[in-house]
């Protein structure tokens, strides 16, 4: 009847579609390698105070902020898209939605160029051309530099790679002040330096994994005490970079301390990584995972330390 056909008709998603929907959804985010984001919005956010000079627009930091989420999400997710056949040997990738066959590739292709389209024109509509350009320059530069081109050929492939994750230092600047001037480029030259370290002691951990997909990192090509040799020249780069900032941008002395400070914790902690594998440490007893983790301290210290300090004006 049909009285029984309307009363037997579900009202609502059954538990298990609210499911089906709810593991789509986290799928798809977690295309965007949402702590990947974390981190490059660590180094967005905080420059914005220091072009604005105090406190930027909250209105400003709040489209900054969703814009290049969605734009770092969109070279994530098309990363995820060419990587997909290395993703699935690795035991640190092999959990993502592509290797798990939880997205087709072709619509998580779809979903990345969607998200770098309305980046782009979000940023030119809602901020400004410039930073829509750089924004647009970072995603082409992730995907096809480093993802096609570097990755998978050279083993200096994270260096000039992560030219993109630094792009987020002067598109946080550009979006408040419409310009570009060498303060920006000196911490787009701290992101650039510490980079290398912070990637190449978490390849040290996942050697066997870049080993296996055949990704030439430096620690699968080169020796472990050739590996944390780079790593400290470009930790003590980073450092001196950190400490540039101060003339450059006319910084207080608070944080000239801070960058001190932090940088002879981060030091510390790479030469005792080069002491331990010339007394013949090699492998996990290194624990290159305790530097891995350091520097994304550091890094987030230092740049709360550059938000921090034009409001001590």
């Amino acid at each position: 009847m049909p009285g029984a056909a309307s009363a037997a008709a579900p009202s609502a998603a059954t538990p298990a579609e609210r499911r089906t929907l709810g593991t789509s959804v986290r799928a798809y985010v977690a295309l965007t390698k949402p702590r990947v984001i974390e981190l490059l919005l660590i180094t967005t956010i905080p420059v914005m105070f220091l072009a604005a000079d105090g406190l930027p627009s909250l209105g400003r930091v709040l489209l900054t902020f969703a814009f290049g989420w969605m734009s770092a999400g969109a070279a994530n997710a098309v990363n995820c898209y060419i990587d997909r056949d290395i993703d699935a040997k690795m035991r640190r990738t092999r959990r993502r939605p592509l290797a798990r066959a939880q997205v087709l590739p072709g619509r998580a292709l779809a979903f990345g160029i969607a998200l770098a389209v309305i980046s782009t024109v979000g940023f030119a509509l809602a901020v400004n051309v410039l930073s829509a350009a750089m924004s647009l320059f970072a995603i082409l530069f992730y995907v096809f530099v480093y993802s096609l081109l570097l990755k998978r050929r050279t083993s200096q492939n994270i260096i000039w790679g992560g030219i993109a994750g630094c792009m987020p230092v002067l598109i946080g600047w550009s979006a408040v002040r419409g310009s570009i001037d060498w303060t920006p480029f000196v911490l787009f030259g701290v992101v650039f330096l510490w980079t290398p370290p912070h990637t190449w002691t978490l390849a040290m951990r996942y050697k066997e994994d870049y080993a296996v997909a055949k990704v030439p990192m430096l620690p699968v090509v080169a020796s472990e005490k050739r590996v944390l040799g780079e790593s400290l020249a470009y930790t003590w780069a980073t450092v001196a970079c950190s400490l540039l900032l101060w003339p450059v941008a006319g910084m207080t002395p608070v944080y000239g301390t801070v960058a001190i400070l932090l940088g002879l914790v981060f030091l510390a902690e790479g030469h005792r990584l080069l002491k331990d594998v010339l007394r013949g440490v090699t492998g996990v007893h290194l624990r290159p995972m305790r530097f891995f983790h350091l520097s994304n301290v550091y890094l987030a210290l230092l740049f709360t330390a550059v938000a921090v300090d034009p409001l001590l004006h």
